[in-house]
């Protein structure tokens, strides 16, 4: 979703918000990512230009940050919504210096830290959910022995 304050006259430069070292000019919301939405956040505004919208809208209002410091695939909108997100080089858009735009690909929602409190920290979430899961296949196995 491209923002659509910019489709007038005398547009040079496609418009763009950067976040951290990206210059993010469009948002694609995977198939994944919105059955996440509906799952996790939001089951009134459902559709991928709903979605699109409300984070174009948080991202030019810079209420977007980075989970962690290092790494640029988990975010968070407000201090609780966590997503995942990842970003390409957009073909078709550049800056005024030939630099590339970037393409912020909504892989999936995680959920609400206010909601969820394992999203506080997701090192140990993520090993907690591979533990279960592996015990999950332990007990499965043994039933049918």
């Amino acid at each position: 979703m491209k923002d659509k304050m910019t489709r007038r006259w005398s547009t040079y430069e496609t418009f763009y918000v950067e976040l951290g070292d990206k210059k993010v000019a469009d948002i694609v919301i995977t198939n994944h990512a919105r059955s996440r939405w509906v799952d996790r956040v939001e089951s009134e505004k459902t559709g991928y230009e709903d979605i699109a919208e409300f984070l174009w809208e948080c991202l030019k209002q810079g209420r977007v940050e980075p989970y962690y410091r290092n790494e640029e695939d988990v975010y968070l909108i407000d201090d609780d919504l966590v997503f995942v997100a990842e970003f390409a080089a957009s073909e078709t858009d550049i800056d005024l210096l030939g630099n590339p735009l970037h393409k912020m690909i909504v892989v999936t929602f995680l959920g609400r830290m206010s909601e969820t409190i394992e999203l506080r920290d997701l090192k140990s979430y993520y090993s907690w959910l591979r533990h279960s899961r592996r015990m999950t296949l332990v007990k499965n196995s043994r039933k049918r022995k």
